[in-house]
């Protein structure tokens, strides 16, 4: 019955406070993309860059009837950026996490096409 909903921190002072419910989440990089502050939406990459800090985020837990409304991509989180692993019983890889709702202006198949995604750590 529940599910996360996801909302972009964009006053850091916020993180100081723990959330009431879920957590805020830090620490990782955006493939693919970029985070527009301005805009609070993904935004096309730089040239040559090919990732960026994701910004904080606030996984929080909530009916999925209650998630904010607007245009979001239902982007993926792998552990690595080797986007493959072994297939577990649920049909998922290994390194594949969840899906984040990420605010956007552009349709959501433009970040699909892209190969956007979110990775927890990088190669390097």
């Amino acid at each position: 019955m529940l599910d996360y909903d996801f909302h972009v921190i964009t006053d850091i002072d916020q993180l100081e406070i723990a959330p009431e419910d879920g957590v805020n989440v830090t620490g990782m990089y955006i493939e693919g993309c970029k985070w527009d502050e301005d805009r609070c939406c993904l935004e096309e990459s730089d040239p040559k860059i090919l990732f960026v800090k994701c910004p904080p985020v606030w996984f929080k837990p909530c009916k999925p009837e209650e998630f904010t409304k607007g245009n979001f991509y239902d982007c993926p989180i792998y552990k690595t950026s080797v986007r493959k692993g072994v297939l577990m019983t649920t049909g998922h890889s290994t390194n594949f996490v969840l899906l984040l709702r990420m605010p956007t202006k552009l349709d959501p198949n433009h970040w699909v096409k892209r190969g956007t995604a979110i990775l927890l750590g990088l190669d390097d």
